[in-house]
Order: structure tokens, then sequence, then C-alpha cells
């Protein structure tokens, strides 16, 4: 992972000026590349920045790089993992080569021309300058994994890995897009399946669009854009077996893991406990050693996440770190405000954060680390998501859900204010069927799975890591695998997409079955998402809402946002109402602190002070009893004493299940909260006592149950508000 930005002037050469913006871009981006940094001419009309974070041949291969011939130079972000074999095949290449896995690109141009990716495989962004054509060339990997912005007007180009950089010459807008942001179906979360382009957020920010090369001929300004790879389409399988077909994506997986696994620095993984970065842990232990990293707090205890990725990392004997988050914690606005201007995108949220100091913790506790290998991506293109949109049906009614989400996103250009409305259940803005009979809905949705990747995921991955200077791998994003797997035939889709079992069943040399087939539980929004909202409430709430009021300020924020309807749903949250759509405020807010951010650029990242890192929880997690009483003390949850009176608040109900005596349903204003079932049999004995007159003993003795039985349930009900202690004469400790 490194940082790369430049200035390419048109029709003219650079001037000292642009010289001292080179400088300014270089440092704009030095957090992405410790190692190295340098900004330097490399012809009349263009110059070079380049921050190196050196996991291949540290002790070599600098950038830019020149051909022997000095025709062309390159600067590039990322790694060519096939570059040996590519060597080989160019009679050009030297035989004293620098050590640099990006040396081949400038090769590999001169012997392809606007081709020279086709058959590289691995994560890139690439500047290229042509001497003899006067041309610059910008290109990016097939998923967008790694960043390349570019800004072009009658004078010059400026591009960069971050927006940020570009922002530091005077003469790139800078205005946050709120038109195209407002009508972004990303931002608004709709469940719908459209072609529309995702969005750089900012007006006048171009990005290079993955699998694609953009040549800027630097006489004329004219542009072309080279599409050198597009996403699979209806090609398929030869005639094969299931089980031909999961051996095959077993190896493809494999070889991929083994490409992003190769270092010549340390390598850490995120371990989430679920099967995908649990599948990459088993497969690169076989080739380098690792150390894993995952997140203890509330919302990881409850879904089960930091038992079972303690439990991985001791069966393939990993050293594993946990980074705790205690209940009560809350980013400062400051903090907040590093961040978003880190990842300069309004989709920021618990997830790019927790991330983000998921990869502070790790460089903290491991100084030498600078790649981080992930499980990102395997959901979105191996049926991770079926179940879910399927709605507890089967395959047939994940497709029908599908061809309804096809229909509607088909049916409207844009999302509209009443979209908003029904979403965050308020007025926050001011302000026909379509025909899918003759379109295969299944490739249409993973080709919006493809766009949300590099509209969001890789996106969020990169700048985490960068914020760090450290690199993210992305072992399912291999082109190989993606393709393979987008051409499992329709009628076999079914039998091999259905809950990921290409997937899970390709790991059964690798997994323990009830590893590879745990049931997928999403990450900090899974039974503990309420943990996760209430620091996003926080958040908004923090010294007054110091960080809306800025936001709603803006002039952008004050013609397209109702300020007093944005407030009156920050006062529900603090209620308890309509807590899902605490995550489009956030992005709404984040909006406004945007453009507040480019009227006043800040500093560089590297000069924006950080607290230090969250801590370190030095204890396995258990499971059974010892596994409880730790997550009693991670969520914070207090015993009532025996004298405790216990009952509903106002608005809960208890709603017995009229065809099953053993379920019953805790309501809150109508709204069923949790249901209560024979897995919970004490708990569901002491529910039907509850009355607001008997204490804790009494209930206990009535129900025959010990307090250990329901001790979670108690801790659970009295923290979201439906149980209260409505006397104690003895409060417990």
């Amino acid at each position: 992972m490194c940082g790369i930005a430049g200035i390419a002037a048109l029709g003219r050469g650079l001037t000292d000026r642009d010289a001292l913006r080179l400088q300014a871009l270089a440092v704009a981006v030095a957090h992405r590349g410790p190692d190295e940094r340098v900004a330097l001419r490399v012809g009349p009309q263009v110059g070079f920045c380049f921050s190196r974070l050196a996991l291949i041949a540290p002790d070599a291969g600098d950038q830019p790089i020149w051909t022997e011939d000095r025709q062309v130079v390159v600067i590039a972000n990322g790694e060519v993992y096939n570059h040996a074999e590519l060597a080989r095949g160019l009679p050009k290449f030297p035989a004293r080569p620098n050590g640099s896995d990006c040396e081949v690109l400038g090769y590999l141009y001169q012997e392809h021309g606007r081709d020279f990716l086709r058959a590289v495989n691995g994560m890139f962004a690439i500047v290229l300058y042509d001497v003899a054509a006067n041309r610059l060339i910008l290109a990016r990997d097939r998923f967008g994994i790694k960043p390349l912005y570019f800004h072009q007007n009658a004078d010059r180009v400026v591009f960069g890995s971050e927006i940020k950089a570009l922002f530091q010459d005077p003469a790139t807008p800078r205005m946050v897009d709120w038109q195209a942001a407002l009508t972004s179906t990303a931002l608004q979360g709709a469940p719908l399946i459209t072609d529309t382009a995702p969005t750089s957020w900012f007006s006048g920010i171009e990005y290079v669009e993955p699998g694609t090369v953009v040549e800027i001929d630097l006489h004329s300004g004219a542009r072309s854009v080279h599409r050198y790879w597009d996403f699979p389409g209806d090609a398929q399988i030869g005639e094969a077996s299931d089980e031909e077909i999961i051996a095959e994506y077993a190896r493809l997986l494999a070889a991929s893991v083994a490409d992003c696994a190769h270092a010549d620095a340390e390598l850490g993984l995120f371990l989430s406990g679920g099967v995908d970065s649990a599948a990459v842990a088993a497969l690169a232990v076989r080739t380098t050693d690792l150390h894993t990293f995952t997140i203890l707090s509330p919302a990881t205890i409850e879904s089960g996440d930091a038992y079972h990725a303690d439990q991985i990392a001791r069966r393939l004997g990993l050293a594993h770190h946990q980074m705790y988050v205690p209940r009560d914690h809350v980013p400062s606005p400051d903090e907040w405000r590093r961040l978003l201007w880190l990842m300069e995108n309004p989709m920021t949220g618990a997830e790019a954060y927790f991330k983000h100091e998921l990869y502070r913790y790790a460089r903290q506790t491991r100084p030498q680390l600078k790649g981080m290998l992930l499980g990102a991506a395997s959901d979105e293109f191996n049926g991770g998501y079926s179940t879910d949109i399927a709605g507890g049906g089967d395959w047939s009614s994940f497709a029908g859900h599908l061809d309804t989400m096809l229909r509607r996103g088909m049916a409207r250009s844009d999302v509209t204010g009443s979209e908003w409305t029904a979403a965050v259940g308020a007025p926050v803005l001011r302000g026909a069927a379509a025909d899918t009979t003759d379109t295969d809905v299944y490739l249409r949705y993973i080709r919006g799975q493809y766009r949300k990747i590099y509209q969001y995921n890789v996106w969020h991955e990169d700048r985490s890591a960068a914020g760090s200077g450290v690199e993210a791998r992305v072992p399912f994003l291999d082109h190989r695998l993606v393709e393979y797997v987008a051409a499992v035939p329709a009628h076999r889709r079914a039998s091999l997409l259905w809950d990921k079992r290409i997937l899970r069943d390709g790991l059964r040399d690798v997994l323990p079955q009830h590893v590879a087939w745990r049931e997928k539980v999403p990450f900090l929004h899974g039974n503990g998402v309420r943990h996760t909202r209430r620091m996003l409430v926080g958040l908004l709430e923090q010294e007054q809402r110091t960080l809306v009021r800025s936001a709603l300020s803006m002039p952008g924020a004050k013609e397209h946002l109702d300020d007093k309807a944005v407030h009156a749903l920050i006062d529900g949250f603090g209620r308890g109402e309509r807590l899902e759509a605490v995550d489009l405020v956030v992005r709404l807010v984040n909006l406004g602190l945007l453009e507040e951010m480019l009227a006043q650029l800040p500093p560089p990242i590297i000069d924006i002070p950080a607290p230090a890192p969250l801590s370190a929880w030095p204890a396995p997690v258990h499971d059974g009893e010892e596994g409880r009483d730790l997550a009693r003390r991670v969520l914070g949850w207090v015993q009532p004493s025996d004298t405790a009176v216990l009952g509903w608040a106002d608005g809960v109900m208890v709603l017995n299940d009229p065809h099953d005596p053993d379920i019953c349903y805790l309501l809150r204003d109508g709204s069923i909260e949790f249901v209560v079932d024979g897995d919970a049999a004490a708990w569901r004995r002491v529910v039907a006592l509850i009355d607001g007159t008997r204490t804790l003993r009494a209930l206990l003795d009535s129900a025959q149950a010990e307090y250990a039985q329901i001790a979670d349930e108690v801790g659970e009900s009295l923290e979201s508000g439906l149980l209260v202690v409505i006397t104690d004469a003895e409060p417990g400790t």
C-alpha cells in the first residue's frame, strides 16, 4: 500500500508553482507510505509523488520506475502477484531488475499498449507517463481495490490515491455533490438493483473506473477510456459435477490466498469469527506466520463472534489479539472529524470506525506489521446474502425478491425525498413497473454487488488501513475466483450458491464443519446491533450535538436538509425510537461535515493528532458459564439484589403464543422486540410471573429457577429498558 499523486500540465511545461503544489500533494498522501517519500518532475509537463509502504523488496524497488530506455516511467500503488511470470515473457525486461513487483508494468505497456494489464493478476492503481507520445496513463485494478482519482481542467490534470490530495490544488473544485449523494441508492441503503454509476461524492472529482485505462494526450488534453476487463457476463462452467466445481473453487481460493500472503514484511489477519476470515486464516498458515486481530465488544460478545474468533485462532495455533471496546465508548467529535477526513466518504459509520481502530491497535501491538489479510467480499459473490434476502424461504424466494428489487430499481432513476422519508421515518429532505422477463436477475444482482464493492467496501477497507500505514489484502477479490463463481450456470446456483455452499463445502479439508457451516452473523450488527447504534447516537449527542449543528449550518445542508426534522429524529433516538435509522442520519451529518472541511481544509492526516488506541483484552473467550460471566462484565450488566421488585416499563406487554404455550413475545408500543421460547425455559417461567409486585427472590422461587439461568435475559431486558427495577430496599452489586 502506497500513496501516489501528481500533476500533468496540458500544452505547457510545469511551473515553479506547480512544483510547490507537487510537494503539498506528497504530504497529503504521506500517511499511506511511511517508508519513503518523493516528489519530482519526470518530464517537462509531468510531476509524480510517491509515498512507499515496503512489503516487497524493502531494500529495493524505489519509485518512480523507468524502463531502461527512459521512454516510460511508472508509479504504482499495490501488488502485481504474477510479476515473475510476466517478466519471463517480456523480451526487453532487464537482466538485473530492481526487485519491485511493479517493474514489469512499464515493459508490459511497451509490449502491449493500452492492453498491458489484461494478464496482470493483482491489486493496483497505476500512473504511467509515455515520454515519446507525451501521454499520461491512469489505470486501476478490476475491483478498484486500490484507489485513484483525478480532476482535469483546461490547464492541467491533478491525480492522487486520495481526493484530499487533489484539493491541494486550488483549481480543483471544493464542493460536496449533494444532488448525487442524496440520489445515491448506496447512501440511502435502498434495497434496489440498479445500473446507476457510483459517485465520488464531490463535484468535479472523477475516479478511474475499475478495470479501465484512461489515456490523456498532454498536447491537447483529449481523453479516451479503454476497458480491459468487465464483470463476467454469460460465460458458463462446462459439464462438471457439483463436487468438481466446489473443488476447483477451493483450488482457486487457495491460490489467491497464497498470492496475498506473500510479502517480505509482517502480515496480520482480521478474524471475525465467521467462515470467510476463518478460511483465509486456515489457508494462509500453510505459507506464512500470522498474528490475528479481532474486536471484543458488547456487540461481538452477544453475536458470538468474539468467542468463535478466539476458538478458530486456537485451533490454527495463531497468536490472537483482542481489542476491547467498552460498552460506553463513544468517539469524540475531533476523532470523528479526523476519521471522516481520512475516509472522505459520507458512508463512514460504525464499521469504518471500528476497522480504523483495529488497524491502529494492530499496528501498536505489532509495530513491524505492514499488511492485513481480510475475509471481505465473499458474501457478495458466493451467495452470502441469499438466506437473508429470501426472508425465511428458499432459493426461489431469494430469486423472487431479487426480481422485486430489480423492478423497483428499473422503475426509477433516482432516490426521491419520499423514499428518504420512508427510510428514516421523517421528511428530512426539503422539497410503473419495469419488464424484467428477459433479464438474468441474479447476474444483474451480483453486478450491483460489484459496484457496491468499489463504491463502499474496498474504499473503507483501503482508507481505514491507510490511516495506520497498513495495506489491506483481499483474497476473495481475485478476478479468476470471481469469474469462476459468476459462471455457475443458472440451474446450478441453488445447489452451489445457496448460503455459500461452494465455499463452505470447499473448506472440508481445512476447517471443521461446525466452523465452515456456522450461521452468518453480521459483524457488529447481529444480535448486539443496539450497542453499535447506541455508540452512534452518543456520537450525535456529544457536546450538545456539536457535529450535528456544525453540519446543518453549512449552505448545502441548509438547502437540502430540514434541520428541525433531523433534530427531532435524534430526540427520538434518545427515547429508543427508530434506532435503525441512525446510520442514515450519520451519513447526512457526514455530508455537512465534509462541506465544512472543504471550506477550510484540515491539515494532512499525519499532522492531525489521534488518541491512544483502544486497549487489549488479554484473557481468552470461553463458552459456558465462564463465557456468560465475561459477557456480563463486558456488557456492564449488574445483578439486581434479591429484594429488587421488577416490573415492565410503560408500553411493554407480554403476549402469549396461542399455538405454543412455551413461546411468548415481549412487545413495546405494539412492536415485538424479543421472542422468548423453549430455549430459555426458566426465563419463560419468570416472564409469566413479573407483575411489578414480586421481588427477584420471589420470582426465582416461584419459577423454580436459579439466577444464573436468567442472568443474560434479565441484563439485556434491563439495559434495553423493557424491564425496570421498581423498588429496591437493598441495592445489588
